[in-house]
Formats: C-alpha cells, structure tokens, sequence
C-alpha cells in the first residue's frame, strides 16, 4: 500500500531568513522567516511532537501579507535537544518565546502571536512577560488549553467508565517512551483517530503522522511529563492583549471545554472559534479557517482594515474540506 502524498500547501516554503537564537539555558532554537520584509509581523508557535512544517499551509496563505516568523520548539524539529529533564518546563517554554520575540521584533514594534496545542500553552506561560507583552498587539490561541490536560482527553473510549481508570490509561498513553517505529497502518489508524477529525483527508493526516513518528522518542516522553503536570492558568489569567480562542469539535486531546475555560478567564477575549469536523491539529486539517482567524486579529489590532485584501487561499489542488470557507463554522462572539 502506497504512501499518501503530500498536499502542495504542506510542504514548507523556503524562508527568506534563517536564526540561531539562544534562550535563557543556552539551548539554540531554530527560527525561520518567511513572507513579506518589513509587513506586520506574526510569530506562530507548534505543538508538542511537531516542527516548523507544521504551519506550511498557514505560512503559505500569510506570506502574502505578513512577516510570518516560526521557530522549532526545544527538542524539535531543528532546533536543540536539551540535555537534562530539567530543562523542559514550562518556563522554558516561556523563556524560548521570549528569546525569539525579542529577537524577531525590535523594541517598539508589536506582533500578533499564534499557538497551537503546546504552543498555545506557550503563549499562556509566557506572553505576559513585560518584554514579550510590550511587542505584542494580539494573540491567537488555537486547539489548546491550560491545565488538568490528562483529565479532558478523550482518547482512551468513554466505554471505560472510570475516570480514574481513563485519567490513568491517558497518562500511559502519552509519557511512553516506546518508540514509535515505522509509519504503517496502525499507527495512521491510531494517530488519525486520536488527532484528527472524522473526515480529515488521507493526505493531511499523512503529514501529521510523519511529524509525529520524526519527533524524538525521550523529547516526546520529556514534553508529555511536562504537559501531564501542566498548569499556566495564571499566565492565562495576565495576558492582557486581545486574545481569540480556536478549537476543532472533535478535538480529543483538547476538547472545547478547554476553550470555553479559557474565553471565561482572558481579560480580553475576542471570540471563540468552533470548528465542526475538526480534531486537535486545524492548522492542518482547516488552514483557511485558521490563517483568517490570524489575518482577522491582526487587522483588528495591528495593522488596520486598510492594511490591505483579505486571506486568498492559495491552492488549487486543496480538498474541500481544506479550502471550505468559514461559513460552516461557529463564532460565539464574547461582550
């Protein structure tokens, strides 16, 4: 059986600039910029278990527009494995956003931040860093959220009726430290079900499979320790800056109860985005949906209506549920 092949927006573009950026520990993160030079200024943060190419189809419907700036969260993709469990936390995670948004945005200049999964968690341990708060116009949170992770994921059947027992198989679940092999059909099968939605094309799911299997085995188990015990609700709480909230319906490893949590406790929530068919990685699965969620927020508080046309969607071979405009989605606008 042949491998899927790769949709064209999924395949990274090459970047007008490359950076070596040490955080507070040392550690060398990788940073691409990609887009316009001298545009506005968006800065996105992965998840756990993936890298920069995460965000192909959202840089290739930004780039247009945007200086959009990307960088390998520690441990993955091409930026350094740290060498002691100590250096995942939390704070590093704050730490390595602040390194890459003081470097990437001079003083005086603002960005919007975007994260997805850990990296929402990211925005939320770190973004209210005097130094990360002054370069910062807006945020996007996207498929995340920002504590008792174990206890809302909904991959382990709710047939298991013991919350107990279901929080306990969640934690063997994601802290293993089995490597997970080749890419076969097992792991398609499992990886697309506990990830994706329903009706996520083949194609989209094969990348998010090969990113997942090309993450490290110990940086997986080190990240899933550090999330297993998460908790940045206070982060939360002092980000100040207008913020969006983005979830998928079928998001099993971030549900929307999350989202709903996070829109009730942000100083200035700008809406919540449900999206219907879609599990936790949208930037994938709805690249349209979520590069306009940005695009939305940045002309908002940022560059102004008259910054320019709105997100075209670039591909001419994108599915249909890739290229769907957001009409089937739904905005719960917050007062």
């Amino acid at each position: 059986m042949s491998r899927p092949s790769i949709p064209a927006d999924c395949l990274q573009p090459v970047p007008t600039e490359e950076l070596a950026v040490h955080s507070a520990d040392g550690t060398r993160l990788h940073v691409e910029v990609h887009g316009q030079p001298g545009a506005p200024t968006v800065v996105l943060a992965h998840g756990w278990t993936c890298s920069t190419r995460f965000w192909a189809p959202v840089i290739h419907r930004l780039a247009d527009r945007y200086r959009v700036v990307v960088y390998d969260q520690r441990g993955h993709g091409r930026s350094e494995i740290p060498p002691s469990r100590a250096r995942y936390s939390t704070r590093a995670l704050a730490e390595d956003l602040s390194a890459v948004v003081t470097r990437v945005v001079p003083a005086g200049g603002r960005a919007v931040l975007a994260g997805h999964s850990m990296g929402g968690m990211t925005v939320m341990a770190g973004g209210a860093r005097p130094e990360v708060a002054e370069r910062t116009a807006a945020a996007v949170l996207i498929s995340t959220g920002p504590a008792d992770l174990t206890a809302e994921v909904r991959v382990v059947p709710a047939a298991v009726r013991s919350p107990k027992l279901r929080r306990f198989l969640h934690r063997q679940i994601l802290r293993s430290r089995l490597p997970l092999g080749p890419v076969g059909p097992v792991t398609r099968a499992g990886l697309k079900y506990a990830i994706m939605g329903s009706s996520s094309p083949a194609e989209r799911t094969e990348v998010a499979v090969r990113m997942v299997h090309a993450c490290p085995t110990g940086v997986r188990a080190n990240w899933a320790r550090v999330l297993d015990r998460l908790d940045v609700r206070p982060g939360l709480a002092r980000l100040t800056v207008p913020t969006s909230v983005v979830v998928g319906a079928e998001d099993r490893l971030t549900p929307p109860a999350h989202a709903h949590l996070m829109v009730a406790a942000l100083a200035d929530p700008q809406g919540l985005l449900l999206l219907p068919g879609v599990g936790h990685m949208s930037p994938l699965e709805r690249p349209a949906e979520i590069a306009a969620e940005i695009d939305r927020m940045a002309t908002a508080h940022l560059v102004g209506p008259s910054a320019g046309s709105s997100i075209v969607d670039p591909s001419t071979t994108a599915s249909s549920s890739t290229a769907s405009s957001s009409t089937d989605s739904e905005r719960t606008a917050v007062a």
